[in-house]
């Protein structure tokens, strides 16, 4: 898989991005991860990627321009470019599945008070949110997408089950039970005595019921959510 992140901040990206399991997967040649700086789109003097708002308003809007001389350098006929904005569709782990087939990503990432719409218009395949709040910038957020499509590659996890267990999968409509391990005791907390007995239809029957207690009580959203 090749991702492209375009940013004016292309260090913020890097640096999770090279570590860890991403880190490995780049070293392995499962990905190839390139960020770029958006002000080398530019062509002014002063390398300006914002300016005023057409209607007034507060704050600054990317100028088109550099978007489009980026994606045009960048894109490949199997390329998905995205855009992260808080006005995108919520990022689920269905979706990082999904983009996870692609062979091209190309992340746009936004800043200020936004980007101008004929970015989306005419570049974009998806918009996609994070969350419901608002970062300084996209560029943290490209970063979160990339990271959760990139472990679900072949080879990258090693174990093609651990991604296939994790919470979100499956139905993704339930978080995974608790983890323990060494020591069986600490401060007179006790790992749960089934986790020990080497039964594991037992294991299997208490991770279930211990998913759908934590679910119920940390995202009772998920009980009820469709996709």
């Amino acid at each position: 898989m090749i991702i492209d992140i375009v940013t004016i901040f292309p260090e913020i990206a890097e640096a999770p991005l090279r570590a860890s399991i991403m880190g490995r997967a780049t070293a392995a040649g499962h990905v190839t991860i390139t960020c770029h700086d958006l002000r080398d789109y530019t062509t002014d003097r002063h390398r300006q990627v914002d300016d005023i708002p057409y209607g007034g308003g507060q704050g600054m809007v990317m100028k088109p321009e550099p978007f489009f001389a980026a994606v045009e350098a960048l894109r490949t006929p199997e390329a998905k470019v995205i855009l992260m904005t808080p006005q995108g569709i919520p990022f689920r782990q269905s979706k990082a599945v999904e983009l996870s087939a692609e062979s091209h990503l190309i992340f746009l990432c936004g800043h200020y008070e936004g980007v101008d719409h004929r970015v989306v218009e005419a570049l974009v395949d998806d918009e996609i949110s994070i969350g419901d709040y608002v970062l300084t910038n996209g560029t943290i957020a490209a970063a979160v997408v990339a990271d959760a499509v990139v472990r679900l590659l072949p080879g990258v996890l090693g174990d093609e089950r651990s991604a296939a267990e994790e919470s979100f999968s499956g139905d993704g409509q339930s978080i995974e039970a608790p983890h323990y391990t060494r020591p069986a005791v600490f401060r007179d907390l006790a790992v749960p005595e089934v986790l020990m007995s080497g039964h594991h239809a037992a294991i299997e029957t208490w991770r279930k019921n211990a998913a759908a207690e934590r679910t119920t009580r940390n995202r009772p959203d998920l009980e009820n959510r469709s996709d």
